[in-house]
């Protein structure tokens, strides 16, 4: 106790720096867990969370037998896992290529063009998706009927939805989630680069026998969170994205939740589908935590 009391006194002024860090954890993330309870309660706004009544598992069980419940979970999980296909390793694809580029110039340049996306806003950047994607002015439908096809309407067919989601979700964000690998590839000694060379080793063999197990552990612990939030598919773009003609493909669990919640005023029963949504996600962020401690020795914790 004393020892420990002395380290704290010692760095007193490093625990003084992470003090507003651990307050904004403990009053934004962990203060309104208190709320959660009302996922188990039928909440009556005039008498409060501890004036409402119990229900135990009421409005889970209407989720789950609701007809609407395979459509959520299927779009969710399918958005989710195509984001995580396709969106997780073309970071790392274009990392390990601004890497190999030698001329400084050209490597800020497309690091400046990649990175611009990501400071769009959400309505920008779906605006700007409408826009190209417009049946009759879109530059995508223009370039479709130079080539003597029937235009298309892109953002009323179920079948595009996912594709346009995920894949401008990939033009947006490549850039800016390169960075952290990027540093891991600085990071890499080059003396190893060096030595390979001598063997004769081609780029390409030491891309893959030096510069990939290098950033392996970096690129292990992200895909862990982001396997760890796979279901939670964010609600702006897909709400902007949204409508009523493409409903079968777009309606996840963040839009349903927003309308019996906020729409409809059903508290208690968005709590629940909400609380449901992060329990799946604790539950594939530990089970992939433990596999990828078993499998390469690298975890969050």
């Amino acid at each position: 106790m004393n020892t420990a009391f002395k380290r704290i006194k010692k760095n007193y002024d490093l625990y003084l720096l992470f003090l507003p860090v651990l307050a904004f954890f403990i009053i934004f993330e962990y203060v309104p867990m208190y709320g959660v309870q009302i996922a188990f309660k039928d909440f009556i706004a005039t008498k409060g969370i501890w004036g409402s009544p119990w229900v135990g598992f009421k409005h889970f069980e209407r989720f789950f037998d609701s007809f609407y419940f395979w459509r959520l979970i299927r779009n969710t999980l399918g958005i989710g896992l195509y984001q995580l296909i396709v969106g997780f390793p073309v970071p790392i694809v274009l990392a390990l290529m601004i890497n190999e580029v030698k001329s400084s110039l050209f490597r800020r340049f497309v690091q400046t063009v990649t990175y611009a996306p990501h400071f769009l806003s959400t309505v920008v950047a779906v605006g700007m998706i409408m826009m190209f994607l417009s049946p009759e002015t879109g530059l995508v439908n223009i370039a479709i009927r130079l080539f003597g096809g029937e235009p298309i309407s892109f953002m009323t067919e179920p079948g595009w939805f996912k594709s346009i989601y995920v894949w401008s979700g990939v033009w947006q964000q490549m850039g800016w989630s390169s960075i952290i690998y990027l540093a891991a590839l600085a990071g890499i000694d080059p003396q190893l680069h060096e030595a390979a060379r001598v063997d004769g080793a081609s780029r390409l063999r030491r891309i893959w026998h030096i510069n990939l197990p290098g950033i392996m552990p970096t690129v292990i612990v992200l895909l862990i969170l982001n396997v760890g939030s796979i279901l939670g598919v964010g609600f702006e773009k897909v709400f902007l994205m949204q409508n009523s003609l493409n409903m079968a493909a777009s309606d996840v669990i963040s839009t349903s939740v927003y309308r019996s919640g906020i729409l409809g005023a059903e508290f208690s029963y968005s709590a629940a589908v909400g609380l449901f949504n992060s329990v799946v996600n604790f539950i594939l962020l530990l089970t992939v935590n433990r596999i990828a401690r078993k499998v390469s020795e690298t975890s969050l914790w």
